[in-house]
C-alpha cells in the first residue's frame, strides 16, 4: 500500500453542466432572437395548441413614429408575459402585434421634412412610406426584448383591407343611428390645425390674464324694474369676469343663474350688477367703495339687454348681449355672471342655441391657425394669444375695464404638441352619446350609446379593480365624440355633401360600400384621387366630396372589427379576452374601442381590461428626454441584456408607476444572478440523469424528496394563482424566497452530501435527482414568461432535443400535495433553525468550524422527540452535522459539542470509524461502502 495521500475529489459526483454561471446576456440574446425567427417558433407554438381553447390578448397599437422608449418596452413585455403564461397554462395564446399608422404625428413629420406645400397625394404617399420604415425599426426592437408574436403577419391600420373595413365599421355605426353632423364647439389645436377628441387632451398650468369688464345696460328702465326700483339715476353695468380675453370680441350673451341673488351696487363708476355673495370681493378687486341699492334673483333679469363693451369703440361691436339664464353660472368666483361666446364654449353654445340663436348667426372670428379673421374690427389678423394686451387696452380706453390680473390655472393642452387648445365651433361629424337623430338610421340601437357603454363596463373585469370607476366616470360625463379631422393622412369620411343644403347624398350608405371596395384595392389614396363624376355623373356639380378624415382614435378604436373579425379573424375571437395598456388609455383606446363596439354591437370588445402605470425615475418623475432621466431599452439591452429589463418589469407592481434607474437595474441584476445560480445547481446535479431510465417512482422516493416535491407543488399552486390574475411581482418575490430559503438554505443544502458522496447510480442519489429534475421542470415553466431567454437556454439542455421550445410545454403536473408531510417538515425546519442558531453561537466562539464538526444534543417534548426520531440515523444529514442525539425534555433545548472524532477526507464528516479500512485510512465507513461496497442505506434524507 502506498503512503501517498489519495485525492478523493475525483470519486465525488461533483456537479457539471454546460449552462454557464455568467449569462453573458447582451452577447447571447440576439442569437436566441435569430433562432426563434429562423425556427419559426411562434408557428410551432400555434401548432402545439391548434386544438386548445384560444386566449386572445388584442394588441393596442403603438404609434408608428420614432424609436421605442421604456414605456413601450414595459407595455410589450407585460403583454408577452401574459401571453406566454396563458400558453403554458394550455391555451392557444395568440398574439398579433399591431401598429397605429395614420394621424398627425406622422403628417407633421412629413411636413417638417418636406414642407407644407405638398399635395394631399404626396402627403399620403410619404406618410405611408415613413410609417413602414418606423414599423420595421420598432419591430426589430420589440423582438430584441424577447417578445414572441406573429411578426410575419402583424396588423397595420394602414393596410388597405383595414382602411376599407374601418369605413364599413363607420357605416354600421351610421346605420345604428349614432352619427350626425353639427356645428359645435370642439377642442381645436392650432399646431395640429384640426379638431381634437377628448382623448387627445391633457391638462397643464397656463398663465392667463383675467379681466373684469362692464356691459352697459341698454334697457335701464327694465333693469330698474327688475330690482324693484322706479328708475336708475346712474349708468348701470353688468360686470363679467373672464380668463379668456380673446373670446370677448365674439361675445353674444350673458349668463346668470336663475336661483342666485344679484345685487345692484352704487359705486363711483356707476351702478354695478354683481352676485350678492361676491360684492365685497369685487369692490376690493376694483378699488371701489359702494353700497347695495337693491337685490333680486337672477330669474328677474332674464332677457334683459346690455351693450357690448366695445360698442362705442367701433361700429362692428355695436350690438346687444341679452341675459340668458343658466345653472352653470355660480358665485364660486368672478362676479357670478358669465360672458357667453357660443363659438368658444360648450355651455355657452348650448345656452345660446337653446335660447334661439341660429347656427348661422354664431360669431366665429378665430381661424384654424390661431389668428382672428382679417375683417374682425380692431383685432383682425392678430394671434389670439397675443391679442390679450390690445383687447385689455381697448377695454380700458372704452372705460369698460374694472380690473385685470395674471392667473396661473389648469388649462387644456394638446397631448402631442403640449400647446394650449381652445374650444372652437366647427361643422364636424359626431358620434352621439344620448338620444337624438342620426343622418341615416336603418337599424336603430335599442339604447343610447352612453347606456350601452355603462352596462358593458359592468360586464368587464378590471385589473386593477379601480380602473372600473375611472372608465365609468369618463363615459358617464363625456360629450358627443367628434370623429372628423381636417387633415390628409387618414381614413376618409367618404361622403358627398350637397353644396347648398349641406345634406348627405341620399345614396350615402351605398356609396360607402363602394368607397370601402375602392380603398380595399388602392388604399385611402384611391378616395383622395377619385373624381366625383365617376360615381355621381351629372349630379357631381351639386355635391362636394368630403376631405375630412376620421379621428385616429376611430382607427385604433375599431381594430376589434377590422382586425379581430376581418384581417386576422382566423387567429382571433370576439370579444378579446384582454386589452392591456397604460392607465391613460381609459380616456384613449379602451374608451374609443368601447364606444365603437357598443355602437356596432351593444357590447364591449374585451372581457378584461388591464392597466399599468408610467415609467418613472427613482424620484417618481416621469421618464422624459427633456429631463434626461429616461432608461433607454436599446442601450440597456446592449449593456445588461433584455432579460434584465424583463425581470425588472416582472418584479415591479405595474398597477402603479414603475420606477427604474441604473441603481434599480443593478439590484435586478443581483436577483437574476441568484435565480440563475439556483438553476445552474439544479442542471449541474441532474446532468447525468435520464428520467426515462433513472427516475424513481414517487412512493419509493426518500421522505425529504417527497417533501420537496410536495412543497414545490404547493408553491406552484400559489404561482399559478398569481398568473391567473396577471400578477407578476408576487411571482418574482416568491421565486426569490423559494430559491434562497426552500432550496438554497434548506433542501439543496441537505442534499449535497447525498448527491456528491453516494454511488452515481444508487437509489439514494437517483431519488434526489428525480426530485431535482421535477423541480427544474416546474421552475423553468414558472420563469419562462419573464426570464424567457434563460428558460429557453436551460430548456435546450433539459429537453435534449425532445421539445423545440419551453413554450410548447404546459405547467408541470405533480403527483400531489401531502399535507401531513408538509406540516411535519415545516416543524423539522423550525427545529433546524434552532439548531443552526446554536451552532452559529459556538462557531462565533471559535469552538467549531463547519457545522459537520459539531455533535448535537436535542432535548425535546414527546411530539418533537417522536418527530425527530422518525428520521432515524438520517437526522444528522438534515442538520448537516456528524452526529445527533435526541433525549426527553420539557421543551426544546439544543446543545452543541465539538466532535473529537477524526474527519473523513472524502465526505468531511467527523466519525469514529474513519480509518476502519487499512486500505483506505482516510475514509469513514459510509464512504468505503459507497465507493467499494453495497453503498450506505438512506431512508429519509
Amino acid at each position: 500500500m502506498s503512503d501517498t495521500p489519495q485525492d478523493y475529489r475525483a470519486t465525488l459526483n461533483l456537479p457539471d453542466t454546460p449552462f454557464p454561471m455568467r449569462g453573458d446576456l447582451p452577447k447571447r440574446e440576439p442569437g436566441w432572437v435569430k433562432a426563434w425567427d429562423e425556427q419559426g417558433i411562434y408557428k410551432k407554438l400555434r401548432d402545439a395548441r391548434c386544438n386548445a381553447p384560444k386566449f386572445v390578448l388584442h394588441d393596442g397599437p403603438p404609434y408608428a413614429n420614432g424609436q421605442i422608449h421604456m414605456g413601450h418596452a414595459v407595455n410589450k413585455i407585460l403583454k408577452d408575459m401574459i401571453v406566454k403564461a396563458r400558453q403554458l397554462a394550455g391555451f392557444n395564446a395568440v398574439y398579433v402585434p399591431g401598429w397605429d399608422c395614420h394621424g398627425l404625428p406622422i403628417e407633421n413629420q412629413i411636413e417638417k421634412t418636406y414642407g407644407r406645400k405638398l399635395t394631399r397625394e404626396d402627403v399620403q404617399a410619404k406618410s405611408r412610406a415613413y410609417a413602414a420604415e418606423q414599423i420595421a425599426q420598432q419591430m426589430a426592437d420589440f423582438k430584441r426584448l424577447g417578445v414572441l408574436g406573429d411578426w410575419g403577419r402583424p396588423y397595420k391600420t394602414m393596410d388597405f383591407g383595414n382602411e376599407a373595413n374601418e369605413i364599413r365599421a363607420l357605416k354600421r355605426i351610421i346605420e345604428r343611428g349614432f352619427v350626425y353632423r353639427g356645428l359645435k364647439p370642439v377642442y381645436w389645436c392650432f399646431d395640429c390645425g384640426s379638431s381634437l377628441a377628448e382623448f387627445e387632451i391633457e391638462y397643464a398650468d397656463k398663465k392667463s390674464q383675467t379681466l373684469d369688464v362692464g356691459f352697459q345696460s341698454a334697457e335701464p328702465d327694465k333693469l330698474a324694474a327688475a330690482f324693484g326700483l322706479p328708475k336708475l339715476d346712474k349708468d348701470a353695468y353688468i360686470v363679467i369676469w373672464t380668463t379668456t380675453p380673446w373670446t370677448l370680441p365674439a361675445n353674444q350673451a350673458l349668463n346668470l343663474n336663475p336661483a342666485l341673488e344679484y345685487a345692484l351696487v352704487d359705486t363711483e363708476r356707476g351702478l354695478l350688477v354683481l352676485a350678492s355673495a361676491l360684492v365685497e370681493k369685487c369692490l376690493e378687486r376694483y378699488g371701489l367703495t359702494g353700497r347695495v341699492v337693491a337685490t333680486t334673483l337672477g330669474e328677474k333679469l332674464d332677457r334683459l339687454n346690455f351693450r357690448h363693451p366695445l360698442a362705442g369703440a367701433h361700429p362692428g361691436y355695436d350690438r346687444l348681449s341679452p341675459v340668458y339664464l343658466a345653472d352653470y353660472a355660480t358665485a364660486e368666483d368672478g362676479t357670478g355672471i358669465v360672458h357667453s361666446a357660443p363659438a368658444y364654449g360648450v355651455d355657452d353654445f348650448n345656452s345660446c342655441v337653446a335660447h334661439g340663436l341660429k347656427y348661422d348667426d354664431i360669431l366665429n372670428p378665430v381661424q384654424g391657425h390661431g389668428s382672428y379673421a382679417a375683417e374682425l374690427p380692431l383685432f383682425g389678423g392678430q394671434n389670439i394669444w397675443k391679442a390679450g394686451t390690445p383687447i385689455i387696452e381697448a377695454m380700458r380706453e372704452a372705460g369698460r375695464l374694472f380690473a385685470t390680473s395674471a392667473l396661473v390655472h389648469s388649462y387644456p393642452h394638446c397631448w402631442r404638441h403640449k400647446s394650449p387648445v381652445i374650444y372652437r365651433a366647427a361643422a364636424q361629424w359626431f358620434v352621439r352619446m344620448d338620444e337624438g337623430e342620426g343622418v341615416f338610421t336603418v337599424d336603430k340601437a335599442p339604447k343610447t350609446l352612453r347606456q350601452m357603454a355603462l352596462e358593458a363596463i359592468e360586464q368587464t373585469s378590471f385589473y386593477p379593480e379601480n380602473g372600473k370607476a375611472r372608465l365609468r366616470d369618463m363615459i358617464a360625463g363625456r360629450p358627443d365624440w367628434c370623429i372628423s379631422r381636417q387633415r390628409n393622412w387618414g381614413v376618409p369620411l367618404p361622403f358627398f355633401l350637397h353644396k347648398d343644403s349641406g345634406e348627405l347624398h341620399p345614396r350615402t350608405l351605398e356609396l360607402m360600400d363602394r368607397a370601402a371596395e375602392l380603398v380595399e384595392q388602392g388604399g385611402v389614396e384611391a378616395w383622395a384621387t377619385l373624381d366625383p363624376r365617376e360615381w355621381l355623373g351629372d349630379e357631381a356639380g351639386q355635391y362636394t366630396k368630403s376631405t375630412d378624415i376620421l379621428d385616429v382614435w376611430f382607427d385604433s378604436g375599431t381594430t376589434h372589427y377590422h382586425v379581430l373579425q376581418k384581417s386576422h379573424a382566423d387567429q382571433s375571437t370576439w370579444p378579446a379576452d384582454l386589452y392591456l395598456e397604460g392607465h391613460d388609455q381609459h380616456r384613449g383606446w379602451f374608451h374609443s374601442s368601447l364606444l365603437t363596439a357598443c355602437a356596432m354591437y351593444g357590447a364591449a370588445p374585451y372581457k378584461g381590461l388591464l392597466t399599468h402605470g408610467f415609467t418613472v425615475d427613482s424620484q417618481g418623475r416621469k421618464m422624459s428626454k427633456s429631463l434626461g432621466n429616461g432608461v433607454d431599452p436599446q442601450e440597456t439591452s446592449k449593456k445588461l441584456g433584455a432579460e434584465i429589463i424583463r425581470l425588472w418589469v416582472a418584479a415591479s407592481d405595474y398597477s402603479g408607476d414603475i420606477a427604474g434607474d441604473d441603481k434599480i437595474l443593478a439590484r435586478v441584476v443581483d436577483v437574476y444572478r441568484r435565480i440563475r445560480n439556483t438553476l445552474r445547481f439544479l442542471l449541474a446535479n441532474t446532468s447525468d440523469f435520464d428520467p426515462e431510465r433513472d427516475a424513481v417512482p414517487f412512493d419509493q422516493l426518500l421522505e425529504i424528496d417527497r417533501y420537496a416535491l410536495a412543497r414545490t407543488s404547493a408553491f406552484q399552486t400559489e404561482i399559478l394563482a398569481h398568473y391567473e390574475v396577471y400578477e407578476f411581482h408576487p411571482v418574482v418575490a416568491k421565486l426569490q424566497v423559494y430559491c434562497s430559503e426552500d432550496l438554497g438554505a434548506f433542501y439543496l443544502d441537505v442534499l449535497k452530501d447525498r448527491l456528491y458522496t453516494t454511488a452515481p447510480g444508487s437509489s439514494a442519489r437517483r431519488s434526489a435527482q428525480t426530485a431535482l429534475w421535477q423541480i427544474t421542470q416546474a421552475m423553468l415553466r414558472w420563469m419562462a414568461p419573464f426570464l424567457s431567454f434563460t428558460a429557453e437556454e436551460a430548456w435546450q439542455l433539459v429537453s435534449a432535443g425532445r421539445s423545440p421550445s419551453i413554450f410548447v410545454e404546459t405547467y408541470w403536473k405533480f403527483t400531489g400535495d401531502d399535507e401531513a408531510l408538509l406540516l411535519k417538515w415545516a416543524r423539522l425546519r423550525e427545529i433546524r433553525e434552532a439548531v443552526n442558531k446554536e451552532i452559529e453561537a459556538v462557531r462565533a466562539e471559535g469552538r467549531v468550524g463547519a457545522s459537520l464538526q459539531a455533535h448535537i444534543g436535542i432535548a425535546a417534548g414527546a411530539d418533537d422527540r417522536a418527530l425527530l426520531e422518525s428520521l432515524g440515523d438520517d437526522l444528522k444529514f438534515v442538520f448537516i452535522t456528524s452526529a445527533v442525539a435526541v433525549s426527553p425534555g420539557d421543551e426544546l433545548k439544543v446543545t452543541v459539542t465539538p466532535s473529537t472524532d477524526p474527519k473523513c477526507e472524502r465526505c468531511w464528516h467527523y466519525r469514529s470509524d474513519v480509518g476502519h479500512d487499512a486500505a483506505h485510512p482516510a475514509l469513514c465507513g459510509r464512504c468505503t461502502s459507497n465507493l467499494y461496497g453495497a453503498g450506505e442505506s438512506r431512508k429519509v434524507a
